[in-house]
């Protein structure tokens, strides 16, 4: 079981209630590289404004970063994460983002929950081998063939 983050998460309001925020700031908020943010950045999933070398970034940055963190927390990837999120823009008060994420994560639970048996199969199979190795071991040397 994962342990529970000490980095901000998508519903954590910011505490300051800041207008914007420096690499720094989202870095360590969310426990992010200043590397991961540009790289977020150059893939256009967040737009910080430049103030000379400084990126400064706004709440709405600081909000999709939040969904970005949360989505590769539980497996999605980018391409999927970019569509979650630029549903935001549809102007109908993200009804089609909620609906489209909805059904996403269900997805994503049935997928694991099938990972999950498949793992689960395996670890019989190997618990069992396990056994009889260690049978045949007791009982004295394997059989030469």
């Amino acid at each position: 079981m994962p342990q529970p983050s000490n980095h901000a998460e998508i519903d954590t309001p910011d505490i300051q209630n800041r207008e914007n925020y420096s690499i720094s700031d989202l870095s360590e908020e969310f426990g992010v590289t200043a590397r991961a943010l540009r790289f977020y950045e150059d893939e256009g999933l967040i737009a910080p404004h430049r103030k000379g070398l400084s990126r400064i970034y706004t709440k709405r940055d600081r909000a999709r970063l939040a969904w970005i963190v949360r989505a590769k927390n539980v497996g999605f990837s980018l391409t999927e994460i970019r569509e979650l999120i630029d549903l935001y823009d549809l102007g109908d008060g993200r009804q089609t983002q909620m609906q489209v994420t909805l059904e996403k994560c269900q997805e994503k639970v049935s997928t694991l929950k099938n990972q999950r048996r498949d793992i689960d199969s395996s670890i019989k199979e190997l618990t069992n081998f396990i056994q009889t190795v260690e049978t045949v071991m007791k009982e004295g040397k394997p059989q030469q063939s």
